[in-house]
């Protein structure tokens, strides 16, 4: 490890003391956005700096080995484990120093934040409504394993079940982070139930995550600018909400997007939600604006990210799912699709992060 690259890391240390005097300064809790925004931080360089402790106590333990092994004479039984354990902590700290890089890449601001999590149906017809439906419950029995929070937003039912398109809201720790690559075209692969002649068919659905931040004030939106129609919640949501013309409907005139919520009992929460999930929308239009422009090595491992693009495939006949980003292929469909997600996500977040760390060189 450079000396470069200690110096830093001791500055990350310095940093995640500071950050631990501030959590306990008095009176923090009255502010609970700060102190959990400052929860989060400490978290991130503890993480760092308890690798690097880590690091520095097998750096001194291979020093020890190498003295033994120097002072020894020869045939000490004690020397051939030095040398064993020698070579087992240089392994780990080629490992672990890789890790630390990682670690000390940048981060995405909106890493820790909430999502909204759109799914529609494309090409496909009833079936692509099935499978949207089967990607909902994907994720909600994904969001239950990691003890998060999944709300829909609003929905629209398919004639014979699953959803021609559906939002939800999903509330926890990392979750943007977590579900950020999941954006794209998913497709399916199987014989539909209506099929008589035991035909395999080809699907897809449309997913898109988009960041939740609390500063939704930042995108500006022209009151001229957009169209809000209010109408008749459908699907469950008890007495009132069916009852009443409390949903929202708001269309952002110079874009065309279009934002609905109908979960809340008031008219003035729903449009509330849709309003910070239309200026999540916009944001993310910007940002694969910006995106178009980055380098084409994290492209070739993660894909752009960009609606349009096929990134999965769920084969049910061979009982297989393949993400086409990085070539990965894994035969444990039923797992996948009951929310058994957390190797997939973590293989995905990982090939970002070593395409990053290969753009910066």
């Amino acid at each position: 490890m450079s000396p470069e690259l200690r110096e830093r890391l001791e500055s990350v240390r310095v940093q995640r003391d500071e950050l631990g005097g501030a959590l306990s300064e008095p009176g923090l809790h009255k502010d609970p956005v700060r102190y959990r925004d400052l929860s989060r931080q400490y978290a991130r360089l503890n993480r760092t700096v308890e690798s690097y402790d880590e690091y520095l106590r097998l750096e001194a333990d291979a020093a020890a080995a190498e003295e033994l092994i120097g002072q020894s004479p020869a045939g000490d039984e004690s020397v051939e484990w030095a040398r064993e354990e020698l070579e087992s902590g240089r392994e780990r700290l080629v490992r672990l120093g890789e890790e630390i890089e990682l670690l000390l890449l940048p981060q995405d601001p909106d890493n820790a934040a909430d999502v909204y999590l759109e799914i529609r149906a494309g090409t496909g017809g009833e079936e692509a409504g099935l499978f949207a439906g089967d990607l909902l419950r994907m994720y909600a029995r994904h969001a239950e394993r990691r003890g998060w929070d999944l709300s829909l937003l609003s929905a629209r039912e398919g004639e014979t079940g699953g959803y021609r398109e559906v939002v939800a809201r999903v509330t926890g720790e990392e979750v943007y982070m977590q579900l950020r690559y999941e954006s794209g075209v998913h497709r399916v692969q199987r014989v539909p139930r209506t099929e008589s002649q035991g035909r395999i068919h080809t699907s897809t659905c449309t997913v898109a995550v988009l960041p939740v931040r609390e500063d939704a004030g930042e995108v500006e939106i022209a009151k001229e600018d957009i169209r809000v129609d209010t109408f008749r919640a459908s699907g469950a949501g008890g007495q009132h909400v069916n009852k009443t013309d409390s949903a929202i409907r708001i269309t952002h005139l110079p874009s065309g997007i279009s934002v609905e919520c109908q979960d809340q009992r008031s008219q003035h929460q729903n449009r509330a939600q849709a309003m910070a999930l239309l200026a999540a929308k916009l944001r993310d239009l910007e940002q694969q604006a910006i995106e178009q422009d980055q380098a084409e090595a994290r492209r070739s491992m993660i894909g752009t990210g960009e609606r349009a693009e096929k990134i999965r495939t769920y084969n049910f006949p061979q009982g297989r799912m393949t993400d086409h980003r990085i070539g990965l292929t894994q035969h444990n469909l039923p797992a996948l699709l009951d929310g058994d997600l957390d190797g997939l996500l973590q293989t995905l977040q990982r090939e970002d992060q070593l395409a990053r760390l290969l753009a910066s060189g």
